[in-house]
């Protein structure tokens, strides 16, 4: 293969590469701004969230007669975790076992505090008062969704089911996410949080999960990238060096290139 030859290939390589890096590059400089300009509190909600308190604990019952209550009515095989956590100003232990009579499957349990009582999930009023008390704003409620199952494209995928979501009817459109069984605001989803999540879709080129960095697709984009601006290099010493030889200076030859284009 001759030189002019391989430089004319080079050429036509370096051209369609540029144009099909040139617009992923786009968006990967769109989401590197977005991500740049914004602030990652109020992406995640934290500005909408209200601190509550939790009140009333002072006469609560040891977490053992609640502990011996699962284990009368259910079984407990061994215990993963339990919390004292505040529900509607009331305080509720959440317990998290193992139950040994279904293949040791995690296991959720919330009890009255006070009283040692077992507690079912969270009905649909409970989680929209919940949703309410933990949002800073006063607002209408827009919609309300029990959520059992979601796929992997759904802004509350990885989270705790089934829960609900309540949807506040403001200007940030925020979706409340409330975790039925484990009585817990779990998530804050507003328009700038769908946006970062859409371009980090992008910027990760993962259009399944949006969170593996080691896809396919972003590798081949990487050694695509590699390889369009290692062609830019060569294009750019063997035009030069071939000009040079002709006598044509650089002014020349930036000249001549402006006007090829």
């Amino acid at each position: 293969m001759t030189k002019n030859k391989f430089v004319h290939l080079n050429r036509k390589a370096h051209r369609y590469l540029g144009f099909i890096i040139g617009i992923q590059f786009l968006f990967w400089t769109i989401g590197g701004m977005y991500f740049a300009f914004s602030d990652i509190d109020e992406i995640h909600g934290d500005h909408q969230r209200k601190h509550v308190m939790l009140k009333n604990y002072d006469s609560i019952v040891s977490p053992s007669i609640v502990l011996n209550h699962i284990k009368e009515i259910h079984g407990i095989d061994s215990l993963e975790s339990l919390k004292l956590i505040s529900i509607l100003d009331k305080p509720v232990y959440q317990v998290i076992y193992h139950h040994k009579h279904m293949g040791h499957m995690l296991m959720i349990q919330l009890a009255d505090a006070t009283t040692g009582e077992l507690l079912p999930p969270l009905t649909q009023e409970q989680g929209v008062a919940l949703a309410q008390q933990h949002f800073n704003t006063k607002a209408p409620i827009k919609s309300v969704q029990f959520l059992d199952e979601v796929n992997e494209h759904h802004e509350y995928r990885k989270k705790p089911l089934p829960a609900w979501a309540i949807t506040f009817d403001h200007v940030s459109n925020t979706t409340v996410y409330v975790a039925s069984n484990l009585g817990t605001v779990e998530s804050f989803r507003n328009s700038k949080w769908r946006i970062f999540d859409f371009l980090w879709m992008l910027h990760t080129m993962d259009y399944e999960n949006r969170d593996n960095f080691g896809n396919l697709l972003l590798r081949a984009f990487s050694i695509f990238g590699l390889a369009t601006i290692t062609s830019g290099f060569i294009l750019f010493f063997s035009t030069r060096k071939k000009l040079s030889k002709k006598g044509i200076s650089k002014k020349q030859f930036f000249f001549m290139d402006s006007v090829k284009k």
